[in-house]
Protein backbone atom coordinates (compact mmCIF):
# COMPACT_ATOMS: atom_id res chain seq x y z
CA UNK A 1 0.00 0.00 0.00
CA UNK A 2 2.78 2.30 0.81
CA UNK A 3 4.41 1.87 -2.23
CA UNK A 4 1.63 2.35 -4.35
CA UNK A 5 0.92 5.77 -2.89
CA UNK A 6 4.29 6.52 -3.52
CA UNK A 7 3.97 5.39 -7.03
CA UNK A 8 0.71 7.81 -7.51
CA UNK A 9 2.64 10.73 -5.96
CA UNK A 10 5.50 10.30 -8.58
CA UNK A 11 2.91 10.07 -11.60
CA UNK A 12 0.92 13.23 -10.34
CA UNK A 13 4.03 15.33 -10.12
CA UNK A 14 5.32 14.14 -13.48
CA UNK A 15 2.02 15.46 -14.88
CA UNK A 16 2.39 18.99 -13.34
CA UNK A 17 5.75 19.14 -14.29
CA UNK A 18 5.49 18.46 -17.90
CA UNK A 19 2.43 21.10 -17.76
CA UNK A 20 5.01 23.59 -16.24
CA UNK A 21 7.52 22.61 -18.62
CA UNK A 22 4.72 23.39 -21.75
CA UNK A 23 3.62 26.78 -19.80
CA UNK A 24 7.39 27.78 -19.63
CA UNK A 25 8.12 27.55 -23.44
CA UNK A 26 4.96 29.10 -24.21
CA UNK A 27 5.38 31.98 -22.20
CA UNK A 28 9.38 32.14 -23.63
CA UNK A 29 8.30 31.93 -27.55
CA UNK A 30 5.58 35.46 -26.82
CA UNK A 31 8.93 36.71 -25.27
CA UNK A 32 11.27 35.94 -28.68
CA UNK A 33 8.81 36.98 -30.70
CA UNK A 34 7.10 40.29 -28.70
CA UNK A 35 11.68 41.09 -29.15
CA UNK A 36 11.54 40.96 -33.19
CA UNK A 37 8.40 43.38 -33.47
CA UNK A 38 9.88 46.68 -34.19
CA UNK A 39 9.08 49.27 -31.81
CA UNK A 40 7.66 52.85 -33.12
CA UNK A 41 10.09 55.22 -34.04
CA UNK A 42 10.85 58.27 -31.21
CA UNK A 43 9.08 61.43 -31.78
CA UNK A 44 11.33 64.28 -32.08
CA UNK A 45 11.23 67.24 -29.54
CA UNK A 46 9.60 70.54 -30.84
CA UNK A 47 11.89 73.55 -31.67
CA UNK A 48 11.74 76.08 -29.17
CA UNK A 49 8.65 79.10 -30.69
CA UNK A 50 11.16 81.64 -32.22
CA UNK A 51 9.14 85.19 -30.96
CA UNK A 52 10.30 87.06 -28.40
CA UNK A 53 9.15 87.91 -24.80
CA UNK A 54 8.95 91.34 -23.68
CA UNK A 55 10.76 91.67 -20.51
CA UNK A 56 8.79 93.64 -18.41
CA UNK A 57 10.40 96.71 -16.66
CA UNK A 58 10.55 96.86 -12.63
CA UNK A 59 8.08 99.69 -12.21
CA UNK A 60 5.42 97.12 -14.13
CA UNK A 61 6.40 94.36 -12.13
CA UNK A 62 5.59 96.09 -9.03
CA UNK A 63 3.12 97.48 -10.17
CA UNK A 64 1.17 94.71 -11.29
CA UNK A 65 2.34 93.20 -8.48
CA UNK A 66 1.29 94.90 -5.99
CA UNK A 67 -2.39 94.32 -7.09
CA UNK A 68 -1.58 90.34 -7.54
CA UNK A 69 -0.83 90.54 -3.65
CA UNK A 70 -3.70 92.09 -2.01
CA UNK A 71 -5.57 90.22 -0.01
CA UNK A 72 -5.85 87.18 2.77
CA UNK A 73 -3.71 84.33 1.82
CA UNK A 74 -4.68 80.97 4.47
CA UNK A 75 -2.23 78.56 5.46
CA UNK A 76 -1.77 75.54 7.34
CA UNK A 77 -2.81 75.00 10.82
CA UNK A 78 -4.43 78.72 11.65
CA UNK A 79 -1.35 80.42 9.65
CA UNK A 80 -2.65 83.57 7.47
CA UNK A 81 -1.29 86.54 5.54
CA UNK A 82 -3.22 89.64 4.68
CA UNK A 83 -1.41 92.36 2.46
CA UNK A 84 -2.40 95.43 1.95
CA UNK A 85 -2.27 99.55 1.59
CA UNK A 86 -0.31 99.10 -1.78
CA UNK A 87 2.07 102.80 -1.60
CA UNK A 88 4.61 103.38 -4.14
CA UNK A 89 5.77 99.91 -3.84
CA UNK A 90 5.29 98.92 -0.52
CA UNK A 91 2.67 96.98 1.21
CA UNK A 92 2.13 96.12 4.94
CA UNK A 93 1.90 92.28 5.50
CA UNK A 94 -0.21 91.46 9.00
CA UNK A 95 0.70 87.09 9.55
CA UNK A 96 0.51 84.62 11.65
CA UNK A 97 3.59 82.78 10.49
CA UNK A 98 3.42 79.94 13.03
CA UNK A 99 1.72 78.53 15.57
CA UNK A 100 3.17 81.06 18.44
CA UNK A 101 3.75 84.05 16.06
CA UNK A 102 2.92 86.54 14.55
CA UNK A 103 3.41 90.02 13.51
CA UNK A 104 3.21 93.34 10.98
CA UNK A 105 5.85 94.26 8.32
CA UNK A 106 6.31 96.36 5.61
CA UNK A 107 7.03 95.11 2.23
CA UNK A 108 8.69 95.96 -0.86
CA UNK A 109 7.27 95.18 -3.75
CA UNK A 110 10.07 93.60 -6.44
CA UNK A 111 9.78 91.40 -9.51
CA UNK A 112 10.71 88.27 -7.80
CA UNK A 113 7.96 88.88 -4.98
CA UNK A 114 7.79 90.81 -1.46
CA UNK A 115 10.45 91.42 0.11
CA UNK A 116 10.38 91.96 3.84
CA UNK A 117 12.49 91.35 7.65
CA UNK A 118 11.24 89.48 10.07
CA UNK A 119 13.29 88.72 13.17
CA UNK A 120 16.44 90.16 11.29
CA UNK A 121 15.97 88.14 8.32
CA UNK A 122 15.28 89.11 4.88
CA UNK A 123 12.82 86.94 3.25
CA UNK A 124 11.00 86.71 -0.12
CA UNK A 125 7.42 86.46 -0.56
CA UNK A 126 7.28 84.30 -3.71
CA UNK A 127 4.56 83.62 -6.30
CA UNK A 128 4.07 79.65 -6.47
CA UNK A 129 1.72 76.61 -6.44
CA UNK A 130 0.94 74.41 -3.61
CA UNK A 131 3.35 71.67 -4.18
CA UNK A 132 6.20 74.62 -3.92
CA UNK A 133 5.12 75.05 -0.66
CA UNK A 134 6.28 72.25 1.09
CA UNK A 135 3.12 71.67 2.39
CA UNK A 136 1.08 68.49 1.71
CA UNK A 137 -1.86 70.43 2.80
CA UNK A 138 -1.41 73.16 0.14
CA UNK A 139 -0.33 70.41 -2.51
CA UNK A 140 -2.65 71.07 -5.74
CA UNK A 141 -3.46 74.60 -5.41
CA UNK A 142 -2.11 77.06 -8.15
CA UNK A 143 -2.21 80.68 -6.33
CA UNK A 144 0.42 81.04 -3.48
CA UNK A 145 2.76 82.38 -2.25
CA UNK A 146 6.24 80.87 -0.43
CA UNK A 147 8.41 82.77 2.07
CA UNK A 148 10.74 79.15 2.54
CA UNK A 149 10.22 75.22 2.80
CA UNK A 150 7.27 74.45 5.11
CA UNK A 151 5.83 78.44 4.98
CA UNK A 152 3.55 79.42 2.39
CA UNK A 153 0.08 80.73 1.80
CA UNK A 154 -2.50 80.13 -1.07
CA UNK A 155 -5.92 81.47 -2.04
CA UNK A 156 -8.57 79.26 -3.40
Amino acid sequence: MRGTIIVAALALSACGADERRSEGAATQAEIENSAATPLPAPVPPRAPSPTSTPTPTATATATLGANHYLGRWIGVEGMYLNVTEPAQGEVKLEMQYDLDNKGTYTGTITPEGIRFQRGGETLLLRPSDGDATGLKWLAGKKDCLTVKPSEGYCRD
